[in-house]
Parts: C-alpha cells; structure tokens; sequence
C-alpha cells in the first residue's frame, strides 16, 4: 500500500515510519527535515498548504496525520484544523477511502470535564474538550473529518494518546499519567488500521483510545483490543508495579 504519512519527522513519526516501512511505500511530509534517517520517500510540507497536501497524496492508497502543533494560537489552528480540512479534501481529490488521523485523549474527554472524576472512559462519548488550546484545535479536526465521511466514501480511524514512554528510560517511583504507552507499542496500531477492512468497521468515523492496559481503569482501550485487534504490550509497567 502507498501511505502518506503528515508530520512524519515528529517525535512519533520515526516509529511509525519503521513499524510500517516493511510492508509498505512510505511518503513522509513535516514541516521539518527529519532528524535521523527515515524509510521511504521524504518531502518538505506545511500541512496548512491545501495545495501541497493535494499534491503530496497523488498515487497515495492511505494517508496518516501525525501534524501536531500545541502552543500558538494560529499555527495550532493552522495544523491542526486546517491541516485536517487539507488531508481530507486530498482524500476527495484522488479517491483515497482510508484515513488515519491522531491526537490527545482529550479530543473527546476534556481534562477538567471527565478526566478528574470519572472511570471507564470509552471514546464514544460526546466530544468534550473543554477550553485547552490543543484539545479544540484536534476535536475541530475530529469533526471536519466526520462530516466529510457523511459526505464522501471516506474511512477515518481515530487514533487518540497521551502519554508515550521509553521504557528503557522510566526512572524508579517516576510518576505517570492515567494513560500511557510504549513509543513502540504506539506504533503498531497503526499497521492494524491499515490492514483491517474498512467494512469490519461500525461506521465511516470510529475514535479508539491506544493506551497500555492500566490498572486504574480510568479509561477504556476494550474497542481498540476488540476492533482493531490491538495487543497491548507490558513493557511500561513497571510503573505501577
């Protein structure tokens, strides 16, 4: 499959590059150049470049956004919602049906609105982002991505994260967010959402979790494992253990 990944040369793109470069021909866009070496085809893009994006998806058969920017007002705007306008108006323009976008878990659940009180999370809530920069900037996204499905014969996956880890690096007694995973771990869903068929799946527009199995229970990976057939590892355990 030709996949075009956004924002590639990230913190998360080099894993995602490499868990998915044996399988697949990889065109990988940032705003950036990358930082070590990635597999595959790589292009310099602002995924807020409408025609840049068009561009960069011809001949494509998947696109992954991996674009994020959290802080300023107008670029995170500009990458975040735009940059999701911009990757599915691609999608129309050549007939790509299987799209991969990501973000924090609070797309959906908001910091201070589910994360404080509640248990058992699942992603199917109403969106709720609360008032974090961020947060809006994806769940705008997140919308702008269903009413294209609405509209077009398009399949997005949401992928939604909070906290990665290198469990080579985890000091003793270091603290942890209620949701967290393996750089690595992360990377696999991935592979899972480009080999499923897209009618396995409930409807045009589905939001998963990806997160460790976590004894707190404070949020549901269970459509995750159960969908997609994500396997959690154990390597960040040690955390609570």
């Amino acid at each position: 499959m030709n996949v075009l990944i956004l924002g590639g040369a990230g913190m998360l793109g080099p894993y995602v590059a490499r868990e998915l470069a044996p399988n697949h021909n990889l065109r990988i866009t940032d705003i950036n150049p990358p930082q070590e070496d990635l597999p595959g085809e790589f292009l310099l893009l602002d995924v807020s470049d409408l025609d840049g994006v068009v561009a960069a998806a011809t001949g494509m058969d998947a696109i992954v956004n991996l674009s994020v920017l959290r802080r300023d007002r107008q670029t995170a705007w500009d990458v975040s919602t735009r940059g999701c306008y911009n990757m599915m108006q691609a999608a129309v323009t050549h007939g790509i049906r299987r799209v991969i976008s990501t973000g924090p878990h609070y797309t959906v659940a908001g910091r201070h609105i589910t994360e404080i009180h509640d248990f058992d999370i699942v992603p199917d809530i109403p969106p709720q982002p609360g008032t974090n920069l961020y947060a809006l900037t994806k769940a705008m996204g997140l919308e702008i991505c269903r009413v294209f499905t609405q509209h077009h014969d398009i399949s997005v996956q949401h992928y939604l994260f909070y906290n990665f880890k290198d469990p080579a690096a985890i000091q003793p007694g270091e603290r942890y967010a209620p949701y967290v995973i393996s750089w690595e771990n992360s990377a696999e869903v991935f592979t899972l959402g480009l080999d499923i068929d897209l009618d396995a799946l409930p409807s045009r527009n589905e939001v998963f979790y990806v997160f460790a199995d976590m004894p707190h229970g404070k949020f549901s990976n269970e459509k995750t494992k159960r969908i997609l057939g994500f396997k959690p590892r154990k390597d960040v355990e040690v955390l609570w253990k």
